[in-house]
C-alpha cells in the first residue's frame, strides 16, 4: 500500500499482521525502550522495526538498531532518510538515501471519523469549510482523518529538517480529491539550506481497506543539490 504513494528509489514495506519473531528480534537497545511498555505497544513497536529494517535490507543496507530520538523520531543509519507509522491492523517504513530525499514522511490512520471536537483542535477554520464540501461530495472517505494524516505526514518531514516542532494550525493544507494529492502551505519559515523547499510541501494519498494513508516524498532535484 506505501509503496503506491513512495515508489523507487525509496524502499518501502508494510505488513498487515502481527509478528511475534518481530518482538524477539528487537536489538537490546530497541527492547529497553518499551521493557515497561504494555504489549500492544511493544508489538506495534517491533513490527514497525521489522518493517524498516525489511526496507533497508532492500536497499542493501544491514540492520541496525533504530532508537527513538526526540519527539519520538527514528534515528536513521548515516547516508539514510525514512519514516515509520502504525495503526491498528497496519504497520509500514519507508527508507530512502540522503543523496536520492531530503526528507520522507508517511502516516496511516484507520478510516474513521477524527473523535468529537479533535477537528477543530487539529485544523485551520478554512480546512474545516473545505472539509465540509468534500465530506459532501464523497462521504466514503473520512476527510477529517484524511486531513490528519496529512499533518503527520507533513510534520514528520519537517521535524528532521528543522528540529522544530510544527503545530497544526501552522500548515493549511489542501486535499485534490480526484488526484490524490494534497499541498501544506507552512506558514512559518524554516531556516537553513532547506527552508525555500519547506514553504510548500506536496504529497499522496489513498484510501484503501478500511485506511487512509499520506507520504510526503522531499526528492532531490540535481547533483549540486547536496545532502547536508
Amino acid at each position: 500500500m506505501i509503496e503506491d504513494l513512495i515508489p523507487a528509489p525509496a524502499s518501502a514495506a508494510h505488513t498487515f499482521l502481527d509478528s511475534e519473531s518481530a518482538v524477539r528480534a528487537l536489538f537490546p537497545e530497541e527492547a529497553a525502550v518499551v521493557a515497561r511498555a504494555v504489549p500492544k505497544r511493544r508489538q506495534e513497536y517491533a513490527d514497525v522495526r521489522m518493517c524498516a529494517r525489511r526496507a533497508m535490507n532492500a536497499l542493501g543496507v544491514p540492520a541496525v538498531a533504530l532508537v527513538p530520538g526526540r519527539r519520538g523520531a527514528p534515528r536513521w543509519p548515516a547516508g539514510l532518510v525514512g519514516s515509520m507509522t502504525h495503526c491498528a491492523g497496519y504497520r509500514a517504513a519507508v527508507v530512502g538515501h540522503v543523496r536520492d530525499y531530503r526528507g520522507l514522511g508517511i502516516d496511516a490512520e484507520p478510516n474513521e471519523p477524527l473523535g468529537e471536537g479533535l477537528l477543530e483542535y487539529v485544523s485551520l477554520s478554512q480546512e474545516r469549510v473545505r472539509i465540509r464540501a468534500l465530506t459532501a461530495s464523497a462521504p466514503e472517505v473520512h476527510w477529517d482523518r484524511l486531513l490528519f494524516s496529512a499533518k503527520e505526514s507533513v510534520f514528520k518531514v519537517w521535524y528532521p529538517l528543522t528540529e522544530r516542532e510544527l503545530d497544526f494550525e501552522e500548515a493549511d493544507i489542501r486535499i485534490d480529491p480526484d488526484a490524490g494529492t494534497f499541498t501544506a502551505h507552512v506558514a512559518v519559515p524554516a531556516e537553513g539550506p532547506d527552508g525555500e523547499h519547506l514553504k510548500v510541501i506536496e504529497g499522496r494519498w489513498l484510501c484503501r481497506d478500511g485506511l487512509v494513508v499520506t507520504a510526503v516524498a522531499l526528492r532531490r532535484t540535481n547533483a549540486g543539490d547536496a545532502p547536508r
